[in-house]
């Protein structure tokens, strides 16, 4: 069964674009998340599951939008992934097994060889849907993750059934 979800961010939860306001205070990023997702987050969070944020860059949106959703495991400006990884899998005291992940570029691919089940967006790079279990229908940032969680929760009726009957 898997019990924890690592996360990328750029690329996954978002569509990648990073918009950089410019006001007279200062600059400002700006991402945008699905409200899909967000759902999807919430409920694995509400079946006793686990996830954990490991990005490459800092954002103070994402900070904000885990914090909204109640993830409290967030890794920012990550260079190796795979340390962060692990650290997160043994701290929990789970096994490879338990674990899949979602990312979209080479630099999640420490995250793919932490997890037993690898996700990519459908706009993924290339070469990440050859290294992906499942390539998934929904561009990132456009319901990727969600996509994601019900195709886990899927594979055991019983867990998918439980998931729906959260929102029935």
């Amino acid at each position: 069964m898997i019990r924890l979800l690592l996360l990328d961010v750029d690329g996954t939860l978002t569509d990648g674009t990073i918009n950089l306001l410019e006001l007279d205070s200062g600059t400002y990023e700006a991402k945008s998340f699905h409200i899909h997702d967000g759902l999807g987050i919430v409920a694995w969070l509400k079946l006793g599951r686990e996830i954990a944020i490991i990005s490459g860059r800092e954002s103070k949106s994402l900070r904000k939008r885990a914090s909204e959703l109640g993830i409290t495991r967030i890794f920012m400006g990550v260079e190796d992934k795979s340390i962060i990884a692990r650290n997160i899998i043994s701290g929990l005291n789970l096994s490879k097994d338990e674990v899949a992940c979602i990312g979209d570029d080479i630099n999640d691919l420490g995250m793919f060889r932490e997890s037993s089940l690898c996700f990519a967006p459908a706009n993924a790079n290339p070469y990440m849907h050859t290294k992906a279990d499942v390539v998934l229908s929904c561009r990132g940032g456009y319901g990727a993750v969600r996509e994601m969680i019900e195709f886990i929760l899927r594979r055991n009726e019983e867990e998918y059934q439980e998931f729906l009957a959260l929102y029935e």
